[in-house]
Parts: structure tokens; sequence; C-alpha cells
């Protein structure tokens, strides 16, 4: 069963000061942002809606129907972290982003729902150097350093196209 959370809504306003971003978790330890420009939808699905694909990056479990539409579900924190979503879990969080005319869907472990960012965006200093190339950042919000995340970057990733 689907359970759409939000989608974003092309009618509001840029003139506010600061942007809206999806703020989710990675993981349990590691927060982050999203720019809703990029998000087209966040949904829950039990983890049998992805059908496994051979022959494809560990970080690509597989494709999965929305829709109409095929899409790539990609577990992020294995993409960006090394550290796979937790197995055992029966549904999975997704977010469908799409840069351009590409959609991808990330599996995340938890969406916490939509942000204003009014700090200014701090340049990526103490993370691992495998996560570097996805970050435009992190800002600090109620005291939590957020990992502001970079889609054209994720959705070009080599680890996603080198197979």
């Amino acid at each position: 069963m689907d359970i759409p959370i939000l989608t974003p809504q092309p009618h509001q306003s840029e003139t506010n000061v600061g942007g809206s971003y999806l703020r989710f978790q990675i993981n349990a330890d590691t927060p982050a942002l999203l720019a809703m420009k990029y998000v087209q939808e966040v949904l829950v699905v039990p983890t049998t809606r992805i059908t496994p694909m051979p022959n494809m990056p560990e970080c690509i479990l597989g494709l999965f129907n929305r829709r109409n539409r095929i899409l790539w579900a990609v577990d992020l924190a294995l993409m960006l972290l090394a550290q796979p979503i937790d197995a055992s879990s029966q549904q999975y969080h997704i977010l469908i982003m799409r840069v351009g005319e590409t959609p991808l869907s990330l599996i995340v472990r938890e969406i916490k729902g939509v942000t204003r960012v009014t700090s200014n965006l701090q340049p990526s200093a103490g993370e691992s150097s495998a996560l570097l190339p996805y970050l435009e950042g992190y800002i600090w919000q109620q005291q939590e350093k957020l990992l502001v995340l970079d889609a054209k970057a994720i959705i070009n990733s080599p680890s996603l196209h080198n197979y």
C-alpha cells in the first residue's frame, strides 16, 4: 500500500527568506536535507514492491513501478556511507527526486518532513572523502548538523553508472 507523505507545491512564493528542503535520515546517525525543487514525491512501500535486478551495483536494490513508471531504487546509505539500510525492515521510505528529466528513487531510513533553511550553508568539513562529492555543504539547525545533499551529483554518481 502506497502512502503519499507530501508533494512539492510549485505555486509557493520564491520571495520567502531561505529555501525549502526535505529533511530525512540517511541512516540512524545521519540527518540530511535535499532541496524541494528536486523532490517529486515521498512514499512508503513494502519491501516486496522492489524487484531485485542481477548484475547491478550493490547500492541499486532493484526496480519498482510507480504511477506506470519504472524507477530504480537506490539504497542511499549504502551509496554514500557504505552502510546498507536495515535489511529486516518490512517497508522502505522512498524519496523520488528528479533532476531535469531524470527521476531516481532513494531509499532512506526515515522522512522527517519539510523544513525552511534560513541559515547560511557551510562548506563541507570533517566528512568522509567518499561523501564529499555528494554534498553542497551543511547547516546547523536546532544544534544538529544537517548535511545538504547535491541532487545533481547523486543522480550522476559513477556508482550508479559504472556497471
